[in-house]
């Protein structure tokens, strides 16, 4: 997929992603590259702010894609909106290099202790 980190925190995740391999069969951004991108950006927020000895597992996801994308890269920016101690929630914007906005996404993470070994 190819994304890259630009900034992580737990209040705020940036991060893109190329489009060029990341397309459906009419050479526009595959909308579940995008929703890829948002569960990597909100994920990584999330487990930071989880802590040590702990994990953070995706348990919803929603997205609404407002525009195509065909060339360069986008850019997601993912900011904390809940984070408690079981659950932590995320909106992401992902944006195309032009800054116009191409999908809108929430996601929620639930918050558990790690296994042994993890």
């Amino acid at each position: 997929m190819g994304v890259e980190y630009l900034e992580v925190s737990a209040e705020r995740v940036v991060g893109r992603m190329p489009v060029k391999g990341n397309t459906q069969p009419y050479r526009l951004l595959h909308g579940g590259a995008s929703c890829v991108l948002a569960e990597t950006l909100g994920s990584a927020g999330a487990a930071v702010h989880a802590g040590p000895g702990r994990i953070a597992v995706g348990i919803e996801i929603n997205a609404t894609h407002h525009r195509s994308a065909t060339e360069g890269y986008v850019t997601g920016v993912a900011t904390r909106t809940h984070g408690g101690r079981t659950l932590a929630t995320y909106d992401i914007v992902i944006t195309d290099d032009q800054d116009r906005r191409v999908c809108t996404a929430r996601l929620t993470c639930m918050l558990r202790d790690a296994p042994p070994g993890a």
